[in-house]
């Protein structure tokens, strides 16, 4: 349990640089975030290849994936929706629930609640030595089916606010070729896996991702093709071939990494907790309504000139509740599965979906860009703040709930 503190005391030391990070930077702060975002990348797509490279697809049981995926919508749909009606009936005034844009603006804003962390759940996980318990196994599933959601979801939320533009078809046809990849090529791409080799490929995922972004931003700044490095990371470690290694070793699905391999991996999982942590948006920039750098033409305000002022110590209680209602919309895997596992085990693999981190921080950055703003923002990325710093106390929880179910080696116990 040591690395879980060490990771959890990274995440909560970048977070808190990251709120003085601006007035450390001065006029070199667009750059320094930019830099930040590329590295954050590069080792989320690190971990991603890596967890896509240990997964392995029964095609016999396709049924099971789909009530996964399933699952997954609908443990990120309901936080989503929680949120969109807390600012809309709560924090907005009276009748607001009766103006469009409210909604829009609601919709777009609260679906930060909706994307499990996952580069942070799963390393996480593994550092508390859960790696080989079907918690992680179908914590990884619904992670990658749940971020997966929120980007496809993303697309009818950005046309709400801009209209139909061929960029959002361009996307969902990009995904599916990378699933099509995933599938009719699993593991059979004879690539070398050692960490230097794997770095290389994220490297090269970030910088084509970046390459698509900024060639179409250059085209229609308002709507640019933002490829997430998760989704291809994650389809390039499906299609290698996995490494000798795996078939020893490992056990339940886990497959142990060579001493150096296992040290590699470490040091860029803890990188990445400093850089997640440092990623987060500055909440009293937000406070005073500053929108990021690159900002498109704003098309939005209706949050930020509706919602009224609030003291420091409102939007806190707001952002406590705001969590408590999130997480709850967490937790509807526990009432899925009983044939598969125990209830401590459901309650467990729930709890792991808690974990928040840079894809919901990029869609409250896209919030900003567009616009939306005020107290709400604010409330927003305060609570994600808190579920990233509470990481380690969700892991450890987990760890507790799950303890009498297996033994000690990591095997299910027998009892």
């Amino acid at each position: 349990m040591l690395k879980v503190l060490i990771y959890s005391g990274l995440l909560i030391a970048g977070l808190v640089l990251s709120q003085f990070l601006p007035s450390f930077t001065g006029d070199l702060q667009p750059t320094v975030a930019k830099g930040i975002s590329l590295a954050t990348m590069v080792c989320l797509s690190f971990i991603m290849i890596h967890v896509g490279n240990e997964f392995d697809i029964d095609k016999k049981n396709l049924r099971q994936y789909g009530w996964d995926y399933v699952v997954a919508a609908t443990a990120a749909a309901f936080p989503w929706i929680f949120c969109a009606l807390y600012f809309v009936f709560v924090l907005l005034p009276a009748g607001s629930g009766s103006d469009i844009h409210a909604w829009k603006e609601s919709l777009l804003a609260s679906r930060f609640a909706a994307p499990t962390s996952a580069g942070v759940l799963f390393s996480m996980l593994a550092a508390a030595g859960l790696a080989a318990t079907w918690v992680f196994r179908k914590a990884r599933i619904l992670a990658i089916f749940d971020d997966l959601d929120t980007v496809l979801l993303m697309i009818p939320l950005k046309m709400m606010m801009v209209g139909a533009k061929w960029q959002l078809g361009v996307i969902v046809a990009i995904m599916a070729v990378q699933l099509g990849f995933a599938w009719s090529l699993l593991h059979k791409l004879a690539l070398p896996m050692t960490w230097k080799w794997v770095m290389a490929y994220s490297v090269i995922i970030v910088a084509i991702s970046e390459s698509i972004y900024v060639g179409s931003k250059a085209i229609d700044a308002t709507v640019p093709i933002h490829i997430e490095v998760l989704l291809p990371a994650f389809v390039l470690g499906c299609i290698i071939r996995q490494p000798s290694h795996h078939g020893s070793g490992g056990h339940d699905g886990h497959h142990a990494l060579p001493p150096s391999e296992e040290r590699a991996s470490t040091t860029i999982s803890a990188l990445f907790m400093v850089l997640v942590g440092l990623s987060m948006p500055a909440v009293l920039g937000t406070a005073a309504g500053k929108a990021p750098a690159e900002a498109p033409t704003k098309i939005a305000g209706y949050l930020a000139a509706n919602t009224p002022e609030m003291s420091w110590g409102v939007i806190i209680m707001h952002t406590l509740i705001l969590t408590v209602i999130s997480n709850i919309g967490k937790m509807f895997p526990a009432f899925c599965y009983r044939k598969e596992a125990s209830l401590r085990e459901r309650l467990a693999v729930s709890i792991g979906m808690w974990p928040r981190g840079e894809v919901g921080a990029g869609v409250l950055v896209l919030s900003l860009s567009y616009g939306i703003g005020g107290p709400i923002v604010t409330i927003a990325m305060m609570s994600l703040a808190l579920n990233l710093v509470l990481t380690g106390v969700f892991i450890l929880w987990i760890k507790k709930l799950i303890a009498p179910v297996y033994a000690l080696g990591g095997s299910r116990a027998s009892a």
